[in-house]
């Protein structure tokens, strides 16, 4: 696979990598020299920056609490007999 510089000294990478990387519009990749070799590092930080406050739980003290109003039991919860 190719990528070409542009003017601007930007590069498209190939649909291929960024499908299998998961990389999107957005992603953080550090960059990184290797000798005469550039080293792109899809940033952790990033998609974990990205996850966060997407799964608030709001108007819950925690996770337990928000378990029961779902499931009507907390993990703590033992399971009732049959």
């Amino acid at each position: 696979m190719e990528a070409t510089v542009a003017e601007r000294g930007q590069i498209t990478l190939p649909k291929a990598v960024r499908d299998a990387l998961g990389l999107t519009k957005g992603t953080v990749l550090k960059v990184e020299l290797d000798g005469s070799r550039i080293v792109l590092h899809k940033s952790v930080d990033d998609a974990i920056s990205r996850a966060r406050g997407r799964f608030k739980l709001d108007g819950f003290s925690g996770t337990d609490e928000a378990m029961k109003a779902i499931r009507g039991r907390a993990p703590s919860d033992s399971l009732p007999s049959e």
